[in-house]
């Protein structure tokens, strides 16, 4: 597993979670993470800045939760340039239809709530034509028990099945709150295994997928659009042929 760099891009730290960047981190880092995102909701504080804390990445984030989907598209264009992850907590289908339907949004989270899965065909396309993410927040199934961890389960496994048949981008996250939420990569790919993600989808959904937001929102000097990267560029004299003068 050390071959692959892992993220956990939906993790809280104070006023909203219970412990700070730099004690977030320094576990983050001890489960041999290559980077966390700090999302925070946009009502708690100004997001924090992007740093790097002994060697690991902390990106700064967002996390917006609104009743009206009305307001959504607002507060997406005021981040978006001031973070590296949005991410959209899901709610009714209004919300979770307008979150999918913004190419600017990265990840739209719990999808995977103990009412419903949150998801369906329609959705699951939106995601698709406009690269948005979806997120298994596997707090739900660490942090519930009996009755209601059975119905996140159950969701989980509903939200899968649509992902895999619409090929929708995915993370996995722990939704840490404290550092006794934060999971290593390892516990949360046997914890996705229990609703049916093979090993290689829950390797993609915690370092595929981030890597690939990551990229998108901090490009390189390099970067022209997804899909495309200048390798190098040739001197004038390289495109001169031979026996040309200058």
């Amino acid at each position: 597993m050390a071959r692959f760099n892992f993220y956990d891009l939906n993790v809280y730290s104070v006023p909203e979670g219970k412990n700070t960047v730099e004690e977030m981190a320094a576990l983050a880092r001890h489960f041999c993470y290559k980077g966390i995102a700090i999302t925070n909701p946009s009502r708690s504080c100004s997001p924090e800045k992007s740093t790097l804390v002994d060697g690991l990445e902390v990106f700064s984030g967002v996390e917006l939760n609104v009743e009206n989907a009305s307001k959504l598209h607002g507060l997406v264009g005021k981040y978006r340039k001031m973070v590296d992850v949005i991410v959209v907590r899901g709610g009714n289908e209004n919300i979770n239809r307008a979150a999918l339907e913004n190419s600017n949004v990265d990840v739209l989270s719990n999808c995977g709530s103990l009412k419903d899965s949150g998801m369906n065909h329609v959705l699951a396309k939106s995601a698709n034509d406009h690269d948005v993410a979806i997120s298994f927040d596997l707090g739900d199934i660490i942090s519930q028990r009996g009755g209601r961890r059975v119905r996140a389960l159950s969701n989980f496994r509903k939200n899968l099945k649509l992902v895999r048949k619409y090929d929708v981008s995915f993370t996995l996250t722990s939704n840490a709150m404290s550092y006794y939420d934060l999971r290593a990569p390892n516990e949360l790919i046997a914890l996705a295994g229990l609703f049916g993600m093979t090993r290689e989808e829950s390797i993609s959904g915690l370092s595929t997928t981030p890597e690939k937001i990551i990229s998108k929102n901090r490009p390189s000097a390099n970067y022209v659009f997804e899909g495309v990267e200048i390798v190098s560029v040739p001197s004038d004299n390289a495109l001169l042929d031979e026996g040309d003068e200058v």
